[in-house]
């Protein structure tokens, strides 16, 4: 199953490797460069079916640190079209983005809030900051969670122009999206707090808006965190019931991550953590779902596959330590798989 197309959309991807969104933190004023090129360009190279670009500000402060990427203008829509451009063109990979807000996890450097003057007041559903000596968070208003809706939509809109085939929501590890997510991180009372249907509201209204700028021919995915190991907070049966929904408002995926919102959690983490939460979000809502965490050999993510746990597999560290993992799978697969025609002679290793 691993190197069979699958379908999102009128999207078809030749196999089921996806190169995880990772932030990078190397852009200037959120804009892609030559780095960015030539590391979303090699994993192309080497076969993966889907790359995904790292999480990607809807607005300055969407960001989490001073050097994350962004697309809340067109100067930064433009860089990004140039990689888009080389993937389509010298690959048969398929190329997404992921539209972020950092919320109270923004104006950081190694983990560490910096201070205002160096980077910006954070923004949240509630003023709980995600640890305690942290700067209290701007409380967002009724009309400032419109202005974010809008930020997505706006977002959304340039990807589409830049030629992304597939838009990702980034719903998990505790930033904007997350934080209204989770009865820990928000305490409203309006319509935006309390109820289930009123915490995931800020999360479908994105998610309407977004999709009011795609189109057949660019799908739409949401990550989320399947749970976040606290004791009250959001955890797998919220996640399932979510899917359901998303389901019914055209997401054609949901990627299946965890933790993140809730400072000092404790998780288990081995190889393949995150699949089985994949796995019960899958079966039990009847999505689509991508799986992460972990995934480091081919017949692991085989494996995946055939017992029904995901229909992608998304991989982190061991494509960052082996761009070619997707074409080197498939030689010990007996699979085929796209392969540079300038590096042809490389493709039996004898």
């Amino acid at each position: 199953m691993l190197y069979s197309p699958i379908q999102f959309r009128n999207v078809e991807l030749k196999n089921r490797w996806v190169m995880s969104p990772m932030c990078m933190y190397s852009c200037e004023n959120g804009l892609a460069n030559d780095f960015h090129f030539v590391h979303y360009g090699s994993r192309a190279q080497g076969g993966t079916g889907l790359i995904m670009v790292e999480a990607t500000g809807v607005e300055p402060r969407g960001r989490i640190t001073n050097h994350c990427m962004g697309i809340w203008n067109d100067e930064q829509a433009e860089k990004l079209q140039k990689i888009v451009d080389f993937v389509h063109q010298n690959s048969e990979s398929k190329i997404g983005i992921q539209l972020a807000h950092a919320g109270r996890k923004g104006s950081t450097w190694n983990n560490i809030q910096i201070p205002v003057e160096e980077g910006w007041e954070t923004v949240a559903p509630s003023p709980i900051p995600y640890h305690p000596t942290e700067r209290i968070p701007h409380v967002l208003t009724v009309d400032e969670i419109r202005e974010q809706v809008q930020n997505f939509k706006n977002a959304a809109r340039r990807a589409v122009k830049a030629g992304f085939d597939i838009v990702e929501i980034h719903g998990a590890h505790g930033y904007l999206v997350h934080q209204f997510l989770s009865p820990l991180s928000n305490i409203r009372t309006d319509e935006y707090g309390g109820s289930f249907e009123n915490r995931v509201r800020f999360l479908l209204e994105i998610v309407e808006a977004v999709n009011e700028e795609l189109n057949e021919n660019v799908a739409l995915f949401v990550r989320i965190s399947g749970t976040e190991y606290a004791e009250n907070g959001w955890n797998i049966e919220d996640s399932v019931k979510l899917a359901k929904i998303l389901k019914s408002h055209n997401v054609n995926l949901i990627d299946v991550s965890s933790g993140g919102n809730i400072h000092g959690a404790k998780i288990a983490v081995f190889d393949g953590y995150q699949v089985p939460l994949s796995s019960e979000v899958k079966n039990k809502a009847e999505v689509k779902t991508g799986a992460v965490g972990l995934i480091k050999k081919v017949k692991q993510a085989e494996e995946i596959l055939q017992k029904g746990d995901a229909d992608l597999i998304f991989v982190a560290r061991e494509i960052l330590r082996n761009p070619y993992i997707a074409v080197q799978g498939s030689f010990e697969m007996n699979e085929e798989s796209f392969f540079p025609h300038q590096y042809l002679r490389a493709k039996i290793s004898s």
